[in-house]
């Protein structure tokens, strides 16, 4: 009796043996494809590393060239208003120059004792010398911003 047990307890721990050999060489393949798929993770992570380097530069000079942009367009505007200012002046100096001559006109009517309404300045003509007076204004403006 005792050979019958011995016999079963060491084909028990036999059978044991084998399963865990058996499991031992299934987690034996598990673990190699858990390296293989950490070595693929590692790619993939590195990858993602430089692709968040390369962004991270191509923000950097975005941000530069927007500043650049900023200064530009700052300059740019201060230098509209100047011209702005200067065209305002100009305008109004106009407009003084064209005061006075048709103050200029109006003396003129009454020295010459004719009806004021009899010679009235032509419209169309007063209106082309404002124009060419602006005109020459104009290129006086052109040539002082160049």
């Amino acid at each position: 009796m005792s050979y019958g047990l011995g016999f079963m307890i060491e084909s028990l721990v036999a059978i044991l043996l084998g399963v865990t050999i058996g499991y031992c060489v299934l987690l034996n393949h598990r673990l190699k494809r858990l390296k293989a798929d950490e070595q693929s993770l590692r790619a993939t992570i590195s990858e993602l590393i430089t692709a968040t380097e390369i962004a991270e530069r191509a923000v950097c000079g975005l941000k530069a060239t927007a500043h650049e942009c900023e200064e530009t367009l700052g300059e740019r505007l201060n230098a509209a208003d100047r011209f702005c200012a200067d065209l305002r002046a100009q305008v109004k100096g106009g407009e003084m120059v064209l005061s006075r001559l048709a103050r200029v006109v109006v003396a003129a009517q009454s020295l010459n004792d004719v009806p004021a309404a009899a010679e009235a300045p032509d419209p169309k003509a007063l209106a082309a010398a404002a124009r060419s007076f602006a005109n020459r204004q104009r290129e006086r403006i052109g040539t002082l911003a160049a």
